[in-house]
């Protein structure tokens, strides 16, 4: 978050735009040392925002088999993540996937470059606010000791018809699947057993009625996460619930360079947070080591998003210098994490946003179309 905001100060710097940042504790570790997770009046103040810029917020647990939860149960970290997301209905997560030229995997510790870059090219619409995590369940426990356990998932109509709405609009705005250039949405279910899912595709069925220019298909979730690193150039816009989508964009972030690359918004009709989506990584807390792509791209989309909001053409074309600037920067392969280019030769993350900075400042200042 401290690169983050090295960045908006230059963005202010060059653009002329003033940024009143509030800035609100909470996570986990906050939680040890306070009792919550988040201070006292934070929920509000994020309500009040234009936009909210979200940093990693979990800690795991001292025997590191889980995270560090509160008493109610919930991991702490709920409040800033989940509230937030249920209180200022963040129903859309939304996530871009996209591997930048030069962009490299780390895989069993070596940094390869596996796939073409051309090929991978798509964004995930997840439901946010609904399915396996609106919290309905709990767990039975007579005489202290614990019997029951239940999960249950909770789909309306109104939830499910409004990602479907976006996902369809986003197809239609967008270019087209890398390998054929069709407007495709995916919708990934797993209709063959779970009655969530197929009350799911019905209303996608409706939806697609509307968008006779988009193409769509649904696909069954396990299959879909082999077809997925297999072949990413077939997929354009992907759709799906609430825990289906969690775990099939992680494993997406693979294929655009990791966790380090991977960011997301939390967006509504009148609200929006953005982050990275990986989570705390204490074994690197205080090293500067950690790679600061992810929360730069997650700036870069929360000033597109205000841009977008504020009618302001200028904003908006910040917002997508940033993400300029972290293209050029992969592409030259001269100042990288060691996430991104191995041990040897890594640089720090104060080292990568330097170099970022110096990218970003030598993009000429200029306005750009906001999209309607």
């Amino acid at each position: 978050m401290d690169q983050a905001v090295r960045v908006l100060d230059l963005v202010a710097e060059r653009s002329g735009c003033v940024f009143e940042m509030d800035t609100i504790q909470c996570g986990a570790q906050y939680y040890l040392e306070h009792g919550d997770d988040i201070e006292a009046g934070g929920l509000a103040r994020c309500k009040a925002a234009d936009v909210i810029l979200l940093g990693a917020v979990g800690l795991p647990s001292p025997d590191g088999r889980s995270q560090i939860t509160m008493p109610d149960g919930k991991m702490a970290g709920w409040s800033p993540l989940v509230r937030n997301r249920v209180n200022l209905d963040l129903y859309a997560n939304i996530r871009p996937v996209k591997l930048f030229d030069g962009g490299a995997v780390r895989i069993s510790g070596a940094v390869r470059h596996v796939w073409d870059p051309d090929k991978v090219d798509m964004v995930f619409f997840r439901e946010n606010t609904e399915g396996l995590y609106a919290g309905s369940g709990g767990i039975l426990a007579p005489g202290g000791i614990p019997q029951v356990a239940t999960d249950t998932r909770v789909l309306t109509r109104n939830g499910s018809e409004r990602i479907l709405r976006r996902a369809f609009d986003a197809a239609n705005a967008r270019r087209g699947a890398p390998a054929d250039g069709k407007k495709r949405v995916t919708c990934v279910v797993k209709n063959n057993v779970l009655y969530g899912c197929k009350f799911f595709t019905g209303i996608l069925e409706e939806v697609a009625d509307r968008y006779p220019d988009v193409e769509y298909e649904v696909v069954l979730v396990d299959a879909f996460c082999q077809w997925l690193i297999r072949q990413p150039e077939h997929y354009d816009v992907v759709v799906t619930t609430n825990m289906f989508g969690d775990i099939v964009t992680e494993l997406a972030a693979v294929l655009q360079g990791g966790m380090g690359m991977a960011s997301g918004g939390n967006v509504g009709d009148r609200h929006a947070m953005f982050e990275p989506i990986h989570g705390s990584a204490p074994k690197l807390a205080g090293k500067n080591r950690a790679n600061p792509m992810a929360m730069m791209l997650a700036t870069s989309e929360a000033l597109k998003w205000l841009g977008a909001q504020k009618n302001d053409p200028l904003l908006y074309a910040e917002g997508g210098n940033i993400e300029f600037a972290v293209r050029a920067l992969i592409k030259s392969g001269k100042c990288l994490t060691y996430d991104l280019k191995g041990a040897s030769g890594a640089a720090s993350m104060s080292e990568v946003t330097e170099a970022l900075l110096q990218e970003l400042a030598r993009i000429p200042l200029a306005s750009s179309t906001v999209p309607g």
